[in-house]
């Protein structure tokens, strides 16, 4: 039987869709429904919310409306990244870097290119999760055509060197340049940055960078491309002439809409997560302090303020996840997309972690709706659970 409470600790995963966003969205699936590349009236009524749109996240991102490339989501988004960028070299061999704690959207990626005879280079990262520009600088080749490097892990929450990435890709660069060599393009994914993190691409250094609507109190199938003017990339799908050729398919005008008013919304309260890191901080020393044997996982400080990812030695961090969903609290034992696999994590795993750890993890990731009422009762609740499921175990 469920418990009474019903507390949402799952923001990683996925967020509620904001009520003023909804609002902005409801109009484009009944009234204003035209297909916006049509030309009569219904159409370009659709058509101009879409220009909007595009416009107000080209002035949250600091570029032109232009280099912004909607898609169904950050997975098609990382696709067309690293796909586009490899599918026009010709002339060599590509090698590509990326990182031992990506999304799987980027891993799987780089994984089925490797099949087709890429090279790719996997960055390892530190025990908290971090990964260093020095190997990065090490790895780099002639044929190294693409760096992608993750803003913040999804899972424990680390942010990444992004601007100093940046930094070192444009000192190479412009050394590459004097010896004809090819420009080696930067591709982040950002999809867990953009709530709390700046997104303004000349700050980061980057050329291409992908965001979810889903992620930041918007809608579900909905994501972006950024592409900095004079990137080359090639389309991963044909049809249509839709997204200046890059992305076919009838545009998701509610989403679109939706998705710009999102980011609106969680970039100009970038400052108000301070409550949201007093909750995160609050739960990770309670948990620190009334659970033993124990781990916390990534950094303590360069982590986003609202992730909090555990290992609890001797407990299989599935069988806590359902004791608490049955106790009426949702949480999860790393990222949504992997939740299928029996593996264990690959992010703790890259940390060091043994598998037995990294199967016994757990990540709470709060939102902006959640209270310190509830963050009390997960402290009262998760020791007991813990006891118990290590005394079943025997352990």
């Amino acid at each position: 039987m469920l418990n009474s409470y019903k507390i949402y600790f799952d923001h990683a995963a996925t967020t509620p869709v904001d009520k003023d966003v909804l609002n902005t969205m409801l109009p484009f699936f009944a009234e204003k429904y035209g297909n916006a590349s049509s030309l009569h009236q219904f159409g370009q009524e659709s058509q101009q919310a879409v220009i909007k749109a595009r416009q107000e996240v080209a002035d949250i991102l600091g570029c032109l409306s232009s280099e912004i490339i909607f898609t169904s989501g950050a997975t098609e988004s990382d696709n067309l990244a690293i796909k586009g960028v490899v599918r026009t070299q010709n002339d060599i061999k590509p090698h590509i870097i990326t990182t031992t704690i990506e999304h799987p959207a980027v891993l799987d990626t780089c994984k089925i290119l490797e099949k087709q005879g890429i090279s790719v280079t996997y960055l390892p990262v530190s025990k908290e999760g971090i990964v260093s520009v020095a190997d990065l600088e090490k790895e780099i080749r002639n044929e190294t055509i693409l760096v992608s490097v993750m803003y913040v892990n999804n899972e424990v929450g680390t942010i990444q060197p992004i601007v100093e990435v940046g930094e070192k890709l444009a000192e190479i660069n412009q050394k590459r340049s004097q010896q004809k060599l090819p420009k080696i393009i930067f591709h982040t994914d950002a999809v867990q940055a953009a709530n709390y993190l700046g997104l303004k691409v000349k700050n980061l250094g980057v050329d291409l960078m992908s965001l979810s609507g889903h992620k930041i109190y918007g809608p579900k199938g909905i994501g972006l491309l950024y592409v900095k003017k004079n990137t080359v990339i090639s389309r991963i799908q044909d049809g249509g002439h839709q997204e200046y050729g890059l992305r076919s398919g009838t545009l998701n005008t509610p989403g679109i809409v939706g998705m710009a008013e999102a980011l609106k919304q969680v970039q100009s309260e970038k400052l108000k997560t301070q409550s949201i890191q007093k909750l995160r901080d609050k739960l990770i020393d309670g948990v620190l302090k009334s659970v033993p044997n124990l781990q916390l996982n990534g950094s303590r400080e360069k982590r986003l303020p609202n992730n909090a990812n555990f290992s609890f030695r001797g407990v299989e961090g599935e069988s806590l996840m359902i004791a608490l969903d049955q106790a009426g609290i949702a949480v999860s034992t790393g990222s949504a997309c992997a939740s299928g696999s029996l593996e264990p994590s690959h992010v703790l795993m890259a940390l060091g972690h043994s598998a037995e750890m990294a199967h016994s993890s757990l990540r709470v990731s709060l939102g902006k709706y959640n209270t310190e009422k509830e963050v009390d009762y997960f402290l009262q609740i998760l020791p007991v659970i813990i006891e118990r499921l290590r005394r079943i175990s025997g352990r």
